[in-house]
């Protein structure tokens, strides 16, 4: 007689999570020389482009004014408010932090890493904009590897403007085994 239990790492539990929020942030309103200040540090050594520095470059642009660069991080100094939070360094170290910190149990693994990231822009930022970023659980799934079955843990964060307009979508994925 054989055992046709499928082995599986997602509970019950767990697939009751997808689609939780797990924090928020709201920027302060950007300014133009926040972004001319992150233009000269991500370019270094070289000059940024004209038209994240100078209003009359960025005037005949197709966005006609100073837009950020798309990897500008309205949050990098300080944050307007916030609720949730990111994962500390000692949980980083704990597979089943992520949804200990939900209230639930984990699967018990005892490997974690970084499996990547997917971003798709929308509306650039501009100077007066006051973004909001919202990261939710998107969900879980599996797949055999060399080592065993592994869990893959995705998750999605929008970036707003003050508009509703989405800035970007930022798909998370993190891998234990």
């Amino acid at each position: 007689m054989t055992d046709d239990v499928e082995q599986t790492h997602i509970s019950d539990e767990m697939r009751a999570l997808a689609g939780t929020e797990l924090s928020s942030r709201v920027s302060y309103p950007m300014a133009e020389s926040d972004i001319r200040r992150w233009a000269v540090a991500v370019y270094y050594p070289e000059d940024p482009p004209a038209e994240f520095i100078d209003p009359e470059v960025a005037a005949k642009t197709r966005h006609g004014g100073i837009v950020a660069p798309e990897d500008f991080n309205p949050f990098a100094w300080a944050v307007a408010s916030s609720t949730g939070g990111g994962m500390t360094a000692d949980q980083a170290k704990n597979p089943d932090s992520f949804e200990n910190s939900l209230g639930a149990t984990g699967p018990g693994l005892n490997n974690i890493l970084n499996g990547g990231i997917d971003i798709e822009y929308g509306v650039p930022m501009r100077p007066g904009d006051v973004i909001t970023s919202v990261t939710s659980l998107d969900g879980y799934k599996e797949r055999p590897g060399s080592l065993g079955l592994m869990l893959f843990t995705m998750t999605k964060t929008v970036w707003t403007n003050q508009d509703g307009d989405v800035v970007k979508v930022v798909g998370g994925t993190t891998i234990r085994y």
